[in-house]
């Protein structure tokens, strides 16, 4: 790996994580337009732009005959994880909980770690079996306490979790599997639009807010496939933690989300699961 590689890719990623970090000042502006509507626009408008670079680039046949058989049926699987996931984001943002949409991709990291030991069988050492068991410890006292709308956390961090383990595993490249999951989605979002009693596009100024939403779904995920191909997975691991801490911030000093006492100590066990895991994942050094 050349260092102007190494760079390239660590610019691609911060941009990818700080734009999902960003992504609820964004819903925020869409409050007013219901979230189904909103994920619906979201995917059709994201097919739109992903058909046109798949054009550009020439990929629909390789595309077509990745996206068959067991392939298919795992995108199938993959695009209701993603439409579930979206749908309960873009809710979290539009009724007041991105503290909780935050906790749920810093949760994500290490639930990953469980689902790969778990399904995939994959063996990980002490440190990390802890760092898992700190954040479960973390997501039980918020339970316990009943602070928050822990169903978002839960949702958004298994959803995407699940997603991820499916991508891993589907014979497909992200650009790919993104084209597949929109196409398979757009009929039902199609539909949305069509059957809404109060359709929002055409009557005022979040019309193109809403065509943004394509480019808003789109660029992150480019720019992450982009970034996964040059940089280490340690690295992306490490950078993977801008997003939710980026959504904390905003929760906390824009949007003036309450942050209570059972919050800060879920957060404290949870950013403590996360530091033992990138502790424990950090390359080791021969002993000469």
């Amino acid at each position: 790996m050349t260092a102007t590689s190494h760079r390239s890719g660590l610019l691609f990623g911060v941009g990818a994580y700080v734009s999902w970090g960003l992504l609820p000042l964004y819903l925020h502006l869409l409050t007013g337009v219901p979230a189904l509507q909103v994920l619906a626009h979201r995917v059709v408008w994201s097919l739109l732009l992903l058909a046109a670079i798949v054009l550009v680039m020439r990929r629909g046949r390789a595309i077509v005959a990745a996206a068959r058989g067991r392939t298919l049926l795992l995108l199938c699987a993959s695009a209701a994880l993603i439409a579930v996931n979206w749908l309960v984001y873009i809710f979290a943002v539009q009724s007041g909980h991105v503290l909780e949409a935050s906790l749920g991709y810093f949760i994500n990291p290490l639930l990953n770690v469980a689902l790969g030991m778990i399904v995939l069988g994959e063996r990980i050492g002490a440190v990390q079996r802890a760092a898992v068991a700190v954040a479960a410890l973390g997501v039980a006292v918020l339970a316990i306490a009943g602070g928050g709308a822990l169903w978002i956390s839960l949702t958004l961090a298994f959803s995407f979790g699940v997603y991820g383990l499916i991508r891993k595993v589907a014979a497909i490249d992200a650009l790919g599997g993104l084209t597949v999951e929109t196409a398979l989605l757009v009929w039902p979002a199609l539909a949305v639009l069509w059957l809404s009693p109060e359709p929002v596009f055409g009557r005022g100024t979040t019309d193109l807010l809403l065509v943004l939403a394509g480019a808003v779904t789109a660029a992150p995920l480019l720019m992450f496939a982009a970034a996964a191909r040059r940089l280490r997975y340690s690295t992306l691991g490490l950078l993977q933690y801008l997003a939710p801490t980026l959504q904390f911030l905003l929760a906390v000093l824009v949007f003036h989300e309450p942050l209570r006492g059972v919050h800060i100590v879920t957060f404290a066990l949870i950013w403590s699961g996360c530091a033992l895991y990138a502790f424990g994942s950090r390359p080791r050094r021969a002993i000469p």
